[in-house]
């Protein structure tokens, strides 16, 4: 998630993307507090960075480049990337978050509420305040993945009642209203981690009655099914990503404390990077600097 997904990179001349960036956070998890970060471009286990206002499983996380937001449970926390420390009070969810995902256009950050919902909420991340209600999921299904580029942010898969979905949504997340259908996963699977770049999601692992090793792309601005990409480390539910823009990597899962890392833009599986302060599923991840 942007994250997912989970995100950050300084914005161009052009007026680039501002959601990945050099420094990759992971926060939170299965009865965790934990906040550690990583640099994405080399090889190394990860470092504490502080605690969030509470733990929580499965944050949304995005991030405007500067600011990290963690939304998960009744709690929005956020946190200035570039400094270490302890996560502050930034609001309250419309709804309860329930396993939630998380994408950013660098100004708003929106996330899917989770497990048997639809509702999608918004914020502006560099503002702190109450969440707003933004429109609707295609289906009820939490624990998806989610990323984005500037324009459009995804969901993919997710658990509603009947089990797990290949579905993937996308939104225009500058403007509100409720997603419509973009392709389908090639497996159904909930507690997907989702990265990638400006250009490509990439979704990983999940479970389905079984941990998926399993890691699938998209072209974020045309719509289609998802594609195989290769295979992570080992099978595993419930990572999150985090992207510099070229290298994505992915942290955690059950059972797992494993960060591993691939190229976006090539297709392969993924290699080992270092390891979490501690194991733990479904941390949110995000990027910045």
């Amino acid at each position: 998630m942007l994250n997912s997904g989970a995100l950050s990179l300084t914005p161009s001349a052009a007026g680039g993307a501002t959601w990945y960036g050099g420094r990759g956070v992971f926060a939170g998890g299965q009865s965790s507090n934990v906040i550690d970060y990583i640099n994405i471009a080399t090889t190394a286990n990860a470092l504490d960075f502080g605690n969030l206002t509470a733990a929580r499983f499965r944050c949304a996380a995005m991030s405007n480049g500067t600011r990290g937001v963690f939304a998960g449970s009744t709690v929005i926390d956020f946190i200035t990337i570039a400094t270490t420390g302890n996560a502050t009070d930034f609001g309250n969810p419309i709804t309860t978050i329930d396993r939630g995902t998380g994408v950013s256009d660098g100004t708003k950050g929106v996330w899917h509420s989770g497990e048997t919902k639809d509702i999608i909420e918004y914020i502006t991340i560099a503002t702190t305040g109450n969440a707003t209600d933004f429109g609707n999921r295609t289906v009820s299904a939490g624990n998806a993945g989610s990323w984005n580029n500037s324009t459009r942010g995804v969901f993919a898969g997710g658990y509603p009642p009947n089990g797990g979905v290949n579905t993937i949504d996308y939104i225009t997340i500058a403007t509100t209203g409720n997603a419509t259908d973009f392709g389908n996963l090639t497996v159904s699977r909930w507690e997907v981690g989702g990265t990638g770049d400006d250009t490509r999601c990439v979704f990983a692992g999940g479970h389905d009655g079984a941990n998926k090793n399993t890691i699938d792309y998209i072209t974020t601005a045309t719509t289609s099914n998802a594609t195989d990409f290769g295979d992570l480390l080992s099978s595993l539910m419930g990572c999150d990503g985090a992207s510099n823009n070229t290298r994505g990597v992915f942290g955690g899962g059950a059972p797992s404390n494993v960060i591993q890392y691939f190229t976006v833009q090539t297709t392969g599986n993924t290699t080992d990077f270092g390891d979490l302060t501690i194991s733990r599923r479904a941390p949110g991840g995000l990027s910045g600097d």
